[in-house]
Order: C-alpha cells, then sequence, then structure tokens
C-alpha cells in the first residue's frame, strides 16, 4: 500500500509491488490476481468470520440480530491497525475502479448473508432485504470508524449504525 500513496494507484505497477516487497513477480501472482486485490486480500476470510458469527447466533435472534452479531465479530480484523485501514480506504476513494471492486465485494457479503440468512430458515425476500440492510449497518460503521480516531469499539459503531437504521425505518414521513 506504500506504493499507491507513494505514487498513486494507476501509476504503481506489479514488478514495483513485487521489488518492493522483495517477490518476484511471478511469486506476486501466485497470491494476487492483479495489483487491485492488495487491497482486498482479507475480503473472503472477514466474510467467513462474518457468517460463522451469523450462523452461531441463538436460535431466538432475529434475522437482523444474527447479522449484527455477525457484523460486530467482524471488530476482530479492524480493530487491530485502523491507520493501515484508513490508507487502505483513501486508496480506494481515490480511484473509480477500486470503488467498483469494493461495491463488487459488499455485494457478494450481502449474497453471502443472504444465504446463511436462509440457511437459519429466513425466507424471501426478508433474507435478502435483511443481508442488504446488513451490508448498510456494515459499510456506515466502517465509514465512521476510518473517520474517526480508531478508539471507538467496533461493536458501538454497528449498534450505533442499526440504531439509526431503525430510526429512519421507523420515522414518520
Amino acid at each position: 500500500m506504500e506504493l499507491y500513496v507513494e505514487r498513486g494507484f494507476e501509476q504503481t505497477t506489479v514488478a514495483e509491488i513485487a521489488e518492493r516487497a522483495d517477490l518476484t513477480e511471478r511469486t506476486f501472482f501466485r497470491h494476487f490476481t492483479d495489483k487491485r486485490e492488495v487491497l482486498f486480500r482479507g475480503a473472503g476470510l472477514l466474510q467467513d468470520h462474518i457468517l460463522n458469527a451469523l450462523l452461531a447466533a441463538p436460535v431466538s435472534s432475529t434475522p437482523l440480530d444474527a447479522v449484527t452479531i455477525g457484523l460486530e465479530a467482524a471488530g476482530d480484523f479492524f480493530q487491530g491497525n485502523p491507520e493501515r485501514s484508513r490508507i487502505r480506504q483513501s486508496i480506494i476513494q481515490a480511484n473509480a475502479e477500486l470503488q467498483a471492486r469494493e461495491l463488487s465485494k459488499m455485494a457478494a457479503l450481502a449474497t453471502a448473508i443472504s444465504g446463511a440468512l436462509r440457511q437459519r430458515g429466513v425466507s424471501d425476500p426478508a433474507a435478502d432485504l435483511t443481508a442488504e440492510a446488513g451490508v448498510v449497518i456494515f459499510r456506515t460503521a466502517f465509514e465512521r470508524w476510518v473517520s474517526s480516531t480508531g478508539e471507538e469499539v467496533w461493536t458501538s459503531l454497528i449498534r450505533a449504525a442499526l440504531d439509526d437504521l431503525k430510526a429512519v425505518m421507523l420515522s414518520a414521513p
């Protein structure tokens, strides 16, 4: 990511990334499909972590509560290194191609959450609606977290975003 900050994403080549990491280009491509994936390498692990926590939520949990439990578990990925997340997000925000990739990853997360909700017995369209709401909660909490001092507790940000969503849904027109 240092090279992306120094030179910009577009101007940074795979050869430069590999050299900085003391790797060959061939080794780089064993780990990443392209230079964009450097910024998204943990997406699968994050998704698995969220889904495992969601599926382990108490049976009595509402679909939205189960999703919230899953999203709260995502804090394990972020709490340790807020500066890295801030830098990553600033790189993504500066590049339309990366923004599109981020949206694609969020869509994949929504699909996975919807599938996990179906495993818990939630029917359509409730599973899809709840999954999409979960992604909105996640994105809102993440944006607040990277814009903050980094001292905020992830679960508190998730709960605040959930409360904000509920307030909007319950407000009169």
